[in-house]
This record gives structure tokens, sequence and C-alpha cells, in this order.
């Protein structure tokens, strides 16, 4: 008998090469209808849906920025006991009665929290207890309930350290607590 007409009798379904060629076009269909399912089954919180008016909040912005560098406004935050105390120093006429911390995850808008502290006398603000927040990194921003002006700075949790808030792009951040 001879080989050659033996390999040539043997069917296609039989000889690896279709099923490599098969294979080549079924990974990109899968790939491509699994990129579809995440799509469609995931929100993408970064993504602004008006951007004129994100557009024109950034001066405003901009101008809380101004305001608190004007004061030389700084402040303190601590986790004692659980509860997160803020020290905010400054050239302010007079505190307010209530602060507005907002704690912003970078990636996922979902996790974002936001604190009111309320003013425990010269300068010292606190809120009674800090919710639980996922370990990484946060951002802080600070600001008066007429949002006159605007602190801001980066935490990292666990939050153990002190972490201060400033006017400046790169706030001083004392200990990463991890």
């Amino acid at each position: 008998m001879n080989p050659l007409s033996a390999s040539a009798s043997k069917p296609w379904y039989r000889e690896p090469w279709p099923w490599f060629l098969i294979s080549l076009p079924a990974t990109a269909v899968i790939a491509g209808l699994t990129t579809v399912w995440i799509a469609a089954t995931s929100a993408d919180g970064l993504v602004v849906g008006d951007y004129y008016k994100a557009g024109l909040a950034i001066n405003q912005t901009l101008a809380r920025d101004d305001a608190a560098r004007a004061l030389a406004l700084t402040a303190t935050l601590k986790n004692e006991d659980g509860a997160l105390t803020l020290t905010l120093s400054g050239r302010l006429p007079a505190y307010p009665d209530q602060l507005g911390l907002t704690l912003a995850h970078p990636t996922r808008q979902g996790m974002d929290q936001t604190l009111a502290l309320s003013h425990a006398g010269s300068g010292h603000y606190r809120t009674s207890s800090l919710p639980t927040l996922p370990a990484g990194k946060w951002h802080a921003q600070l600001s008066d309930a007429a949002a006159t002006w605007r602190l801001s700075g980066v935490l990292y949790t666990p939050f153990s350290q002190s972490v201060t808030l400033t006017t400046d792009a790169e706030s001083t951040v004392q200990s990463k607590g991890h």
C-alpha cells in the first residue's frame, strides 16, 4: 500500500491545519463577544456627559483655589478612634459652622463619600465616625458650605496618620499609611 494514497484518503476533519485555521477567526469572535458583554454590563464612571458645563466649572474651581490661597488656608486630617478630626488654619474672618469633605475614589465614582464636619471650636472640626473605605488612594476635597474656597489633597487608606490639605496641586501627604 502506498503511504501517499493512505494520507490522501483521510477526511478533512482529521487534519490539524483546518482546525488551526478555524480557531483563528473563532478566537476573534469569542473575544469580540466578551468585549461587548463587558461594555454592556459595566458602567464607565469617568465619562462626563455634559462637557461644556464641566469646562465652565473648571473656572469656578480655579477661583475657589485662588480664594483659599489668598486666605492662606491649610487643613490637617487625622483619624482619632474611628472619628475624623480636622484642624483648619489660615486668615479666615470667622470659622464656618460646617465644612464638607469629599473623599473621591480615583476610578470608581460610586465609591465616593461626602462627609459633613461640625465646628468644635477654634478651627477644629469633627465627624461622628469615619466610613469604612477600601484600601487605596483617595482624593480629598474640603470646602465651606457656600463653596467659596477649596482645599485638596490625597490620602491613602487604611487611614492611620495625618494628611495635610492645601491649595497646591501636589498637597503634602505626611504618610501613605501603608
